[in-house]
């Protein structure tokens, strides 16, 4: 699989994947790799690699030389080491840049040469860190289909660390998303946007994320907020009175509708549409609009429309689902 991990900075994605190459030792529990404890394991016993963000290749080596590195290490010999390095070179696509020095290498290249270096090694687990961060946009997009491919090609567990919510949802197959050292939720990208676990994870997937917004509950199928009402298709566990939190994404607000009212801050053109940002009770919005769509004035009071059956409601005490 190619499991992603996200979260905001400081919530523990390098720490874990640092305990996974056993960098540190965990405090308490276990760590276990193919149903193997890891603890006490030192790094260079284990089955992982690790790509690290600004990818740590060798300048004063060439290519060959960089991924035959851990092979070396090993004492292989240097029959089988040209010829491992010969086929990880044609598994990545770079068959013929052997011989070439690390700078005369384009951002993608050196990226593919660093998992090269690393699945030379036939790791069962590759562990990275950011490893686009430092690429261009144009770059980053094209890496995230390549980064998506060689997994599949190597078929190895590729556990991966990234800010870029996009980044997560294009190429893993699983999500797992971090606040303050815990995992909130585990899950396919498609089922962790849809339906997020509590109000953190759907204040922070997404491009632009969730907008939240306070309110009381009415009955089961409705949601005060302030002069506004929210209905919502699925029931929710929440009795009347109680305080919970609406998630609605950009996608699924219409400016046209007596739902809410929104003061219109500002403008952003998308191309093929916009992002119109407003104020909504306090709280700052973004509703998504196509081209075909007329553009509010920057200033004017809309009102809004929200799909009930797209109505998140979560419980504000606890921050989990309750519909």
């Amino acid at each position: 699989e190619f499991i992603a991990l996200v979260g905001p900075s400081g919530c523990g994605k390098t720490t874990l994947l640092r305990m996974a190459a056993g960098f540190l030792e965990p405090t308490s529990g276990d760590l276990l790799i193919k149903g193997r404890s890891m603890l006490n394991v030192p790094p260079n016993k284990r089955p992982v690699s690790m790509v690290f963000q600004h990818l740590a290749l060798f300048p004063m080596m060439d290519v060959a030389a960089n991924i035959g590195f851990g092979l070396r290490r090993r004492g292989e010999p240097r029959e089988d080491i040209a010829r491992k390095v010969d086929a990880v070179l044609a598994r990545v696509g770079l068959p013929d840049v052997g011989g070439r020095r690390i700078e005369q290498l384009s951002g993608g290249q050196k990226q593919r040469i660093a998992i090269a270096r690393c699945m030379v090694l036939e790791p069962d687990v590759l562990l990275l860190d950011e490893p686009l961060g430092a690429l261009d946009l144009k770059l980053r997009e094209h890496m995230k289909v390549e980064l998506k491919q060689l997994q599949s090609e190597f078929n190895t567990t590729f556990v991966y660390i990234t800010h870029d919510q996009s980044e997560a949802l294009v190429m893993s197959d699983q999500i797992a998303v971090m606040n303050h050292g815990e995992l909130q939720q585990v899950g396919a990208p498609q089922a962790v946007y849809d339906r997020p676990a509590n109000s953190f994870v759907a204040g922070f997937i997404g491009s632009p994320p969730m907008n939240l917004l306070a309110g009381i509950s009415e009955t089961a199928n409705s949601i005060g907020v302030g002069a506004g009402r929210v209905g919502v298709a699925a029931a929710m566990n929440a009795a009347p009175g109680r305080e919970v939190t609406i998630g609605i994404r950009p996608e699924h607000v219409r400016i046209g509708g007596n739902d809410l009212q929104a003061t219109v801050l500002s403008l952003e053109l998308l191309g093929h549409g916009r992002h119109v940002i407003a104020s909504v009770d306090g709280a700052r919005w973004v509703i998504r609009q196509s081209s075909a769509e007329a553009a509010p004035e920057v200033g004017s009071v809309v009102g809004l429309s929200v799909d009930p059956t797209q109505v998140h409601a979560f419980d504000t005490a606890t921050t989990e689902r309750v519909n």
